[in-house]
């Protein structure tokens, strides 16, 4: 199993969502996250200088069996991109087991 991390544009929340849903990825958790990334210039609104070093953004959690690995990668990978600086991250790591609470199942077959 893998953990797949995502931190994305609040603004491609919605189609990364149903992005993943359409490819069968249908449960995962998100925060709304603030996070400081490299120095851009500021933006300046109505004569205003305003930062943009501090980033509003979306932190996706996605546990998947290893053969949904790529899949969702390649979806997020898509449905979050702009081209713009700013765009996201994503991080991969190995998830050593997992357990359904209400059966005591273990292993992936507690993802679906």
């Amino acid at each position: 199993m893998k953990k797949i991390e995502a931190i994305i544009r609040r603004s491609k929340y919605r189609v990364v969502k149903e992005a993943l849903h359409d490819k069968g990825v249908t449960f995962f958790s998100y925060w709304d996250v603030t996070g400081v990334g490299n120095e851009q210039k500021g933006s300046v609104y109505r004569g205003v200088s305003y930062s943009t070093t501090d980033i509003q953004r979306r932190y996706l959690s996605i546990i998947v069996n290893d053969d949904f690995e790529e899949i969702t990668i390649a979806t997020i990978l898509e449905a979050a991109k702009t081209g713009e600086v700013g765009d996201g991250k994503i991080f991969v790591s190995e998830v050593n087991e997992a357990y359904r609470i209400r059966t005591s199942e273990k292993g992936g077959v507690t993802l679906s």
